[in-house]
């Protein structure tokens, strides 16, 4: 990596009742991290899952919550999350919703950033949010430091859920448009490669050579049969345990409402052609026509590798 690079600097922190930014100013960098970032139910458990059974797998046990936290979730506080990330003694690969901007952005480590068309994280979101129970409301809302409002419960209506997400940018959870900008203003750069959900759908074990390639892990082909088995959907689904936040006790129905679909379109049986219209206007608004597409189907972006 060149040395005249420009690389992304940190403008400013992030707080809300998800948010701490302020854990990645003292978070100590390895040369072969890995960050896995997303805007939100864009594939992130899934490529963590992918991650973790080409490092260390193929293990039906590994337990890859535990090896891969969320970074700036503000529960635990940093002071109980960075000991535990800098005792893990294998090669390390964390997760972050944050825009570039809101990062500490390392040269040495290594970025995947996945996208997914709005529409479909809403519809994913929805389910996440609406079979929320008691106890991720008192994680997020009760526990000390949380600055901003808490989050509040869901409407019964995914149509007013989603109205409320778009005119208020990704309320109540963060903002979308700037999210996917900033990765995809930095779509160049050396050690940053964009995945796609829709591309991860339609070739899972092309993407995942892609993405080994990309961050120099070799692969073992004589246990790669068993390695995609464990990264597809229907596995992930019924071994949900293993891979979901706390085994999924923030959510009623457990772990495998936390792993539910996996699919796309979800929202074309519920928005009307003029809803939809009006959301592909907004991402050309909001992002060029050029981020809007892939962001839309996973084209038009120029591979790496």
């Amino acid at each position: 990596m060149t040395e005249t690079q420009n690389w992304p600097i940190k403008r400013r922190e992030l707080h809300n009742h998800h948010f701490d930014s302020t854990i990645w100013n003292d978070f100590q960098f390895r040369g072969d991290d890995i960050v896995i970032a997303t805007y939100a139910k864009s594939g992130t458990t899934w490529m963590q899952q992918i991650i973790g059974q080409m490092l260390f797998g193929p293990d039906p046990e590994l337990e890859v919550a535990e090896l891969s936290p969320w970074l700036d979730l503000r529960v635990p506080p940093k002071d109980v999350k960075l000991p535990a990330v800098a005792a893990q003694k294998r090669r390390r690969f964390l997760k972050t919703h944050l825009p570039v901007d809101a990062l500490v952005y390392s040269p040495q480590a290594k970025y995947l950033y996945i996208g997914r068309d709005g529409r479909d994280v809403v519809w994913s979101m929805y389910n996440h949010h609406a079979n929320a129970n008691q106890t991720w409301y008192s994680a997020l809302n009760d526990t000390p430091g949380r600055v901003g409002p808490p989050i509040e419960l869901p409407p019964d209506d995914i149509r007013q859920y989603w109205r409320d997400w778009l005119q208020r940018d990704g309320h109540p959870f963060w903002p979308f448009w700037d999210n996917v900008r900033s990765w995809w203003a930095i779509r160049n750069l050396p050690n940053l490669l964009l995945v796609h959900f829709a591309e991860l759908k339609r070739d899972m074990p092309g993407q995942m050579r892609r993405i080994a390639k990309f961050l120099d892990i070799p692969i073992d082909e004589s246990g790669w049969e068993k390695t995609v088995e464990f990264c597809t959907f229907d596995w992930m689904k019924a071994h949900a345990t293993k891979s979901v936040p706390l085994g999924g006790a923030f959510w009623d129905g457990g772990a495998q409402v936390f792993i539910h679909q996996g699919v796309n379109g979800r929202w074309s049986d519920t928005l009307s052609a003029e809803e939809s219209a009006a959301y592909e206007s907004r991402a050309v608004r909001e992002l060029g026509a050029e981020c809007a597409r892939w962001l839309a189907t996973g084209e038009g972006l120029e591979t790496k590798f």
